[in-house]
């Protein structure tokens, strides 16, 4: 029962016109970056234009589409009943958010295949296109942090227009209002202060921390300045490493663990 919902739950988002909408758009954008920098820009090492477009249009549009069908699918099961149903077969409600979650991250790691592979075909033509293990390596972080963060929201709404809705709240948050806060603040609080803050929003923030996880890993720390040096340094370490893995799986399991209490808690009210 168990894989037989994994593998109706991935068909379901395959032939989804949203999810075959997003392969569409992401290859496309991804592509349009390759051939747009690839003859306008020389080829050259570290962090470059090329790098810094993949990486933010990366942390932009994959946790928004994830987030909106992630989120649509799980409430789509509590509105129309199909969670209700499930619960009268042979299986848990662990089973069931397990079977959501490697349905959902497998869809979007099929997505990011067709993506990447695009890309690296049309390198073969243009020449000098590569995709560092580290990307591919954040990549597959953004996507299982993101679905289940989906699952988490998508559980809170129980419909899928509140999923949307509260979808595209988190991902403004995400996105947009913890930095424009901080410039906000920056303002009117002393310099120090603000370092700290920004440090912060960086280990509550997942898109930050992936993108900060991208410079540590790839030893491009000195582009965030020398206010976040002390910082850098440690994660530079091997003790920083296992701290950011453990953060990284903090932000996977935390929201699986509360959508395991709302179902519950959903379940026992009924």
């Amino acid at each position: 029962m168990y894989s037989m919902l994994i593998k109706l739950e991935l068909k379901q988002m395959l032939r989804s016109r949203w999810m075959q909408l997003v392969g569409i758009l992401f290859t496309f954008v991804f592509t349009a970056i390759v051939v747009i920098q690839q003859m306008a820009l020389p080829d050259v090492e570290g962090f470059t234009r090329q790098t810094a477009s993949f990486l933010n249009v990366l942390l932009f549009l994959l946790p928004l589409f994830i987030l909106t069908i992630g989120s649509m699918s799980v409430a789509g099961d509590v509105e129309s009943g199909w969670f209700s149903l499930l619960k009268t077969y042979p299986m848990t409600r662990t089973q069931y958010i397990a079977g959501k979650y490697i349905a959902s991250v497998l869809a979007f790691l099929l997505v990011v295949v067709v993506a990447f592979g695009v890309i690296l075909a049309l390198g073969g033509f243009l020449g000098g296109v590569r995709l560092p293990f580290i990307f591919i390596f954040l990549t597959l972080l953004c996507i299982f942090i993101f679905v289940s963060l989906a699952i988490a929201v998508g559980a809170f709404a129980k419909t899928r227009l509140f999923a949307l809705s509260l979808s595209l709240v988190f991902w403004s948050i995400f996105l947009l209002l913890i930095s424009y806060a901080l410039m906000a603040i920056g303002t009117v609080v002393a310099g120090h202060i603000l370092q700290k803050l920004t440090i912060i929003a960086i280990h509550i923030n997942p898109v930050e921390w992936l993108r900060f996880g991208y410079f540590i890993f790839t030893d491009q720390a000195s582009v965030l300045g020398p206010a976040f040096y002390k910082v850098t340094q440690f994660y530079s370490s091997p003790l920083g490493y296992a701290v950011y893995v453990a953060v990284t799986l903090l932000w996977i399991i935390s929201p699986l663990i509360y959508t395991s209490l709302l179902l519950s808690s959903s379940s026992e009210r009924r």
